[in-house]
């Protein structure tokens, strides 16, 4: 499996430890970089403030993105990677909480590569992380 980074911007505490400890029981040996909000992410992204470091932060492959956080939700955040040519290419997978057919329409016209709803449990989790990597990491080719 490949060796590439992924930002996962989530507000919830605990949905962070639970995600990251999938990712470590899978196996893993991604980079995985938190963010606990949109305008955060927005500022590892533009590589600004604590993440000026472009060496350590480096451009992600792919993004996990919760979609209701505060200062910029998720689909602010979609609107605007897509809107910028740096960013437009970079795959974001929305995992919320939400399974609203209204949130998860507004995702994919915003252009969102996928939309998946949190599950309910540890083991959820785990076969959803075990997904993402097979098909991001294993299956599909990413831009370099």
């Amino acid at each position: 499996m490949k060796h590439l980074p992924i930002l996962i911007a989530d507000d919830d505490e605990d949905d962070r430890f639970l995600i990251k400890a999938a990712f470590e029981e899978c196996g893993s040996s991604i980079s995985l970089f938190f963010v606990q909000d949109g305008l955060e992410l927005m500022q590892y992204l533009n590589n600004e403030n604590a993440y000026a470091d472009a060496n350590v932060y480096k451009q992600p492959s792919l993004i996990l993105l919760d979609l209701n956080m505060p200062k910029k939700d998720g689909r602010e955040i979609i609107q605007e990677m897509r809107a910028n040519t740096n960013f437009r290419a970079i795959p974001i997978v929305v995992l919320s909480t939400s399974n609203a057919p209204s949130d998860i329409r507004t995702c994919y016209e915003l252009g969102a590569n996928s939309f998946i709803t949190k599950p309910s449990s540890f083991e959820g989790l785990l076969e959803i992380i075990k997904n993402l990597q097979q098909f991001w990491f294993v299956t599909a080719s990413l831009p370099q």
